[in-house]
């Protein structure tokens, strides 16, 4: 009796271990690209929380230093999915093949900038073009200075838009390439005359004080959304496993929405030092959180309807593509290729809405 007992306990066990293997294995491996950035901190959460696997995922999270460094790892196979600027957005679908599925989030005042020395002459002249009131510098001020940026980036984007509204062009100044922590680093060390730098660089740089913020994205009046964006191959192949990466997101998002900012800070601390390897403070992450708002299912597929012509996200990247071409950094044939933006698609949120419905 004993011993059938006994077989019949092993037996249960082995069933167990077979049935908990069996569903491990069922997870589908998603690697996925990042930067040291807000909307890295929701996917980072979500995994914290469990809520890929209950999405039948393990999503791998990688960080690299700047979007052109994201899709530069998309031919090796280094990642399905990833989070970038809109400007790194187009260059992936006209060079890599990539497709636009969401809006990861959207940068506020000061979130990318071009920053200035207190003491710099640029500093002295505010709204020398009408238009934009809040913007530093004249032609006479800028015209033949050095600035730090990551280029191809939303930082070059920012300091593009910056020369663009005081009626310069890139070719009116010196650009030098560099990641974003080398360039703060070399700008703290009095090297350059500006930095085009993106947060949390940003809020670091103005804590540190000395500093004015010449011209950022909003009050050039653009706008700098963050996406997420997949290979198309692999999204066309596998579009259950987007729908599922989407919906992990989405639910962070939505836990976002409904935590004010300051009860998060500790988290948000926690994921800077663990995930990216730096330190915080409470004011910089505070800031972090409250300048990035992020948009639920509903609000994603509005922002991606293009039921009555293109979407909001179509016409912004044909903003970018535009503007590009203008200064001189794609051809227009290049720019005819991505000029409509319908590489932006709400295909995989409405896969995600019926599926919840």
């Amino acid at each position: 009796m004993w011993k059938t007992f006994l077989g019949i306990v092993a037996a249960t066990l082995c069933v167990l271990h077979l049935t908990v293997s069996g569903a491990a294995a069922e997870l589908v491996k998603v690697p996925t690209g990042w930067l040291d950035e807000h909307e890295t901190f929701l996917m980072w959460y979500a995994k914290e929380k469990g809520w890929d696997k209950e999405a039948g995922l393990d999503i791998e999270l990688k960080l690299f230093n700047s979007g052109p460094d994201i899709l530069s790892a998309l031919p090796a196979g280094e990642w399905h999915f990833a989070a970038l600027g809109a400007l790194p957005a187009m260059l992936g679908n006209l060079r890599y093949g990539t497709t636009i599925i969401a809006q990861a989030n959207n940068e506020a005042a000061y979130c990318t900038s071009v920053v200035v020395r207190e003491d710099s002459p640029i500093a002295k002249v505010k709204g020398w073009n009408k238009d934009y009131p809040d913007v530093y510098g004249s032609p006479e001020t800028v015209r033949g200075k050095t600035f730090l940026a990551t280029t191809l980036t939303s930082s070059h984007y920012a300091l593009s838009t910056w020369l663009h509204v005081l009626g310069l062009s890139d070719g009116d100044v010196t650009i030098k390439n560099m990641d974003q922590a080398q360039a703060l680093g070399a700008f703290e060390n009095n090297i350059g005359d500006g930095v085009a730098i993106w947060a949390p660089h940003t809020f670091i740089i103005q804590e540190k004080g000395g500093v004015v913020f010449a011209g950022d994205i909003v009050k050039c009046k653009k706008s700098n959304p963050i996406v997420l964006i997949a290979d198309m191959k692999y999204a066309e192949a596998h579009p259950d496993v987007t729908a599922k990466f989407l919906s992990v997101y989405l639910r962070a998002v939505d836990m976002m929405k409904k935590t004010p900012p300051k009860d998060m800070v500790k988290e948000y601390q926690r994921f800077y030092l663990e995930f990216v390897g730096k330190d915080y403070t409470t004011n910089q992450a505070l800031l972090d959180l409250e300048t990035h708002p992020v948009s639920n299912l509903d609000e994603q597929l509005a922002i991606f309807d293009d039921s009555r012509g293109p979407s909001q996200a179509q016409k912004h990247q044909s903003d970018i593509a535009s503007f590009f071409t203008t200064v001189g950094r794609i051809t227009a044939a290049e720019a005819a290729k991505v000029a409509d933006g319908k590489y932006a698609t709400n295909k995989y949120l409405k896969l995600l809405k019926a599926e919840q419905q």
